[in-house]
């Protein structure tokens, strides 16, 4: 018996910002779960920001994305078949090859990589890609672990409206920060007021470094203890401006960057880190894995008390997977972005 999947492939490796032209839908053959494996019918899964360096055709901290090959990240789908003694017929599980309909794949190669059992019953499935997965992890590792929040500190977050941003903000919130978030539209910056921020700047409002600067400093007279930095370029250069002595800096990403074609100057103020003591630190969540139940912990009692909630914006359809990487970087979204498969 033989099964059938559809999989969203590359055509060619995007210079500058991706088309729909890079991706099209292949189908293959999938044979049902053998000896030690099991087979996975997707519901859910996510585009990430990462996923864009994977476009590349170089390695960096993570192999590139082969041309012709079904694209990888993060799943939920749930076992239709099973060859592995840990699984059963039914069991529902997160994995990291998302981008297609259905696969059968070795428990143990899986394990390497990612693979974990959810139960829907106790959170909506989807929220295990987000605020329950590598997006709310990366939040917490970042916040706590590498810029050392402390409770009652003042917390700036770019970003702030998408998956981690929001996180933390909700994070720091609940920890008693004064929490400024900064987001590209009014209506995402009334929901970031809404859900954990003090204060939030529309930075296409703000258009420049020298607004932004002034736009922060309104926010925050006193300053900022810790930036969690997702975008970079100007939102860095004013935040920069706007740390306190001995600030500390989280960089989680600098998606402003990642479609350039050709390097581009960075902040002309970048000799403040010394003068003010600063720290910055960039970090890659997969090297905080260990820090998961203690998040987990955290979590379940704000989730519970509605204090740490996942806003999400969900396309249908493996064929719309495309479209949903690609508004990553128009902004064009709010919260976590999702795909739902089936």
């Amino acid at each position: 018996m033989s099964l059938k999947t559809n999989n969203i492939c590359l055509t060619a490796y995007p210079k500058g910002l991706p088309t729909p032209e890079h991706f099209e839908m292949t189908t293959t053959d999938v044979s049902p779960a053998g000896d030690g494996e099991i087979t996975v019918r997707n519901h859910w899964m996510s585009v990430d920001p990462y996923m864009r360096g994977r476009m590349s055709g170089i390695k960096t901290y993570i192999e590139p994305f082969q041309i012709g090959e079904p694209l990888e990240g993060g799943a939920i789908g749930e076992v239709t078949h099973s060859g592995h003694k840990d699984f059963k017929v039914g069991d529902w599980v997160m994995t990291m090859l998302g981008w297609r309909e259905m696969f059968t794949a070795n428990v143990e190669d899986m394990r390497k990589v990612m693979l974990q059992k959810v139960d829907p019953n106790m959170l909506p499935a989807q929220a295990y890609l987000g605020v329950a997965g590598m997006p709310g992890l990366t939040a917490y590792a970042g916040l706590y672990k590498v810029a050392e929040f402390q409770p009652g500190e003042t917390v700036l977050v770019s970003g702030a409206a998408g998956a981690v941003g929001s996180t933390v903000c909700q994070l720091a919130k609940a920890d008693g920060a004064t929490v400024i978030g900064i987001a590209g539209t009014d209506a995402k910056c009334k929901w970031l007021v809404a859900h954990g921020c003090d204060s939030a700047i529309n930075y296409k409002t703000a258009e420049n470094a020298a607004n932004m600067t002034k736009a922060i400093r309104n926010a925050a007279p006193g300053g900022i203890d810790v930036y969690f930095e997702n975008v970079g370029g100007i939102m860095l250069e004013a935040a920069l401006n706007n740390m306190k002595i001995f600030g500390r800096m989280a960089v989680c990403g600098m998606i402003s960057a990642y479609n350039d074609e050709a390097p581009v100057p960075g902040p002309s103020n970048l000799v403040q880190i010394v003068g003010k003591s600063l720290k910055v630190q960039g970090f890659i969540v997969s090297n905080y894995s260990k820090y998961a139940l203690e998040y987990f912990a955290k979590l379940g009692p704000l989730m519970a008390a509605g204090k740490l909630v996942q806003q999400e914006t969900v396309l249908e359809g493996l064929d719309k997977a495309p479209e949903a990487f690609l508004r990553l970087f128009s902004g064009d979204k709010q919260g976590k972005m999702l795909v739902k498969i089936t």
